[in-house]
């Protein structure tokens, strides 16, 4: 049976278009109107309130708290400092992505690791000879996700916030709830995320929402999510890449390199788990690269035009793998796609044999018109497609 996240009880009533997804055994709003698209639009203009509870919450305490998170993940978690949030991927013995997500360290001995997947058993198989607790607080940690231009101000106007850069992590109160406050998100905006008891879930979405009022918030579900993580350059877990252990060939693995996450991979740091395969992969190059790519308009409309109809785009983002064409040969392969309002172009996150990644390579992605398969004009570009100096200013 489907969970419902500590703060249901106010999203369930928003929710008019009663369009609702799974999210790690849990129920979330894939939009709250019949379209996504004002929840996106005040991404980009105002200010949006998601609910990320069914992220896989884990504290790690204890004397070797940080050296089982280094044993762990690819970036240097021992050089952290209190206060600091850690983007991450973590491998296998290969040296393939397993998941990727977040280590906070709350204080010297304490960490709070988020995730996609299940990860406890990982770690626990990774605790052997060091002193080190690991807790499942995925369902006692409720967690709030405030994005866009105008969400620092929102909570001015709940509470006392402490200056955050960017991917810092304090501890400070709203309206007398106490909260972690990350200066992080899936949005590529200016964004926080707020991290709370589950019991305080409901009078907290009650102050923000009242709050938010002078300000254009909203309350957005996946569908907008999705639009904006793909402008940001940001890559889904099951979409963009298959965890190790769901892949059912070596072919469906990837590497952080092939991922393009070599800044967060540190082999200087001591012993990991797939450091030896990464600092081999490091020295011959990955054969595979992640990147951006951006589909012709003309080509598109021209397309369209010869079977007599205007140019159409898909309402949403879309999530399936696309051929990719160097001539008459594969480069790869387009996960997720769409078109961007923001910026009005036709966006993709793609997979690329190496040969084929370079910014300004010109390429051809399939195209269905009319049921038939046909081929755009495409190039490659530098990711993130959308990237405000608000974000970390």
């Amino acid at each position: 049976m489907l969970k419902t996240t500590p703060f249901h009880e106010r999203t369930g009533a928003l929710c008019a278009s009663q369009a609702w997804r799974r999210w790690a055994g849990y129920i979330v709003a894939s939009s709250y109107e019949l379209s996504h698209e004002r929840e996106y639009h005040c991404i980009r203009a105002a200010a949006a309130l998601f609910d990320v509870s069914p992220l896989y919450k884990y504290l790690v305490r204890g004397r070797d708290a940080a050296r089982l998170l280094d044993r762990v993940v690819t970036r240097d978690v021992l050089r952290a400092q209190v206060g600091q949030v850690l983007y991450t991927p973590w491998c296998d013995a290969a040296g393939k992505v397993m998941d990727d997500g977040t280590v906070a360290r709350l204080d010297e001995t304490l960490f709070r690791m988020t995730c996609a997947e299940p990860g406890l058993r990982w770690l626990e198989a990774n605790r052997l000879g060091l002193e080190a607790e690991i807790e499942d607080v995925s369902e006692s940690i409720a967690a709030l996700s405030l994005q866009g231009p105008l969400s620092l101000s929102i909570l001015k106007s709940l509470g006392e916030i402490p200056p955050l850069k960017y991917f810092r992590i304090a501890r400070t109160s709203l309206r007398g709830i106490p909260v972690e406050i990350s200066r992080t998100g899936y949005t590529g905006d200016l964004g926080f995320e707020i991290w709370l008891p589950s019991r305080d879930a409901i009078p907290l979405w009650d102050f923000i929402m009242e709050a938010g009022k002078n300000y254009g918030l909203q309350a957005a579900g996946m569908l907008a999510l999705d639009v904006a993580r793909i402008e940001a350059g940001l890559m889904l877990i099951d979409v963009d890449y298959v965890p190790a252990k769901k892949a059912l060939i070596e072919s469906q693995t990837s590497s952080p390199y092939e991922l393009d996450l070599a800044w967060a991979v540190n082999l200087e740091k001591a012993q990991f788990v797939g450091k030896q395969a990464l600092a081999a992969e490091h020295a011959r190059g990955p054969q595979w690269q992640f990147v951006g790519i951006e589909i012709g308009w003309a080509g598109l409309e021209r397309l369209y035009a010869e079977v007599g109809l205007a140019t159409r785009l898909p309402q949403t983002a879309w999530r399936m793998s696309v051929p990719i064409y160097a001539g008459g040969e594969q480069a790869g392969y387009a996960t997720s796609g769409g078109w961007s309002p923001l910026l009005k172009k036709y966006i993709a996150l793609a997979h690329l044999r190496s040969q084929w990644a370079q910014p300004g390579t010109e390429l051809d992605i399939e195209i269905t018109v009319e049921h038939r398969r046909k081929r755009a004009a495409a190039r490659v570009v530098k990711k993130p497609f959308f990237d405000p100096e608000r974000k970390k200013g």
